[in-house]
């Protein structure tokens, strides 16, 4: 009971303060597919000066965003975790480099951890199915559906893009904070209306 408690506390401190810092203070986030108190026009700087920076340290993304249907980035994704963790970001599909719909992601984990830290994923779908997956089913969790490939920095360095056969590849970068790692297995990515 005690961990329950404990979980659902936490869950809702970081659901408030990914709300403060996406909205200089307001926070208004909801869940379910609601207004989050944040901008449209946010979402996008955000997800250009990310999509920038992974660009930069990873050409492997650059080429292989040439080739997908479409790339899902969340540019700033919070985890904080005692005893259990909880990790909440908000971000933007873009389609032939022009955004068309705005997401939120949500994860949780249990295990022993403390810390909190930041970081950034985008989601690159190769196939036309993966990405009618993610429009109608509602709250997609990453591990069910389409098949996801996390790309490491060893991996991306190796990676061609004749080789991209997957549904989906996943970059995660610009990781700042005390927490070892981030994960997405489990993540739930649902539908966002911003402000």
């Amino acid at each position: 009971m005690f961990i329950k408690n404990l979980w659902n506390v936490l869950l809702v401190g970081l659901l408030a303060l990914a709300g403060c810092q996406s909205t200089g203070g307001q926070s208004s986030t909801s869940m379910g597919g609601q207004s989050a108190g944040i901008s449209a026009a946010e979402i996008d700087r955000n997800v250009d000066a990310a999509l920038k920076k992974l660009y930069a340290s990873t050409p492997a993304a650059r080429e292989l965003a040439q080739r997908a249907n479409g790339i899902l980035v969340f540019p700033s994704v919070i985890k904080a975790g005692f005893m259990g963790g909880a990790q909440y970001g908000s971000g933007a599909l873009r389609k032939k480099g022009k955004t068309v719909a705005y997401y939120t992601t949500l994860g949780g984990s249990y295990g022993f951890q403390a810390g909190v830290q930041s970081f950034s994923y985008a989601l690159f779908f190769m196939s036309d199915e993966a990405l009618r997956y993610l429009d109608q089913s509602g709250g997609w969790e990453i591990g069910a559906g389409p098949s996801v490939v996390v790309v490491d920095e060893g991996t991306a360095r190796a990676m061609t893009t004749t080789m991209a056969k997957d549904d989906v590849y996943a970059f995660i970068f610009g990781q700042k904070g005390l927490m070892a790692g981030a994960g997405l297995l489990g993540s739930k990515i649902t539908r966002l209306y911003p402000d």
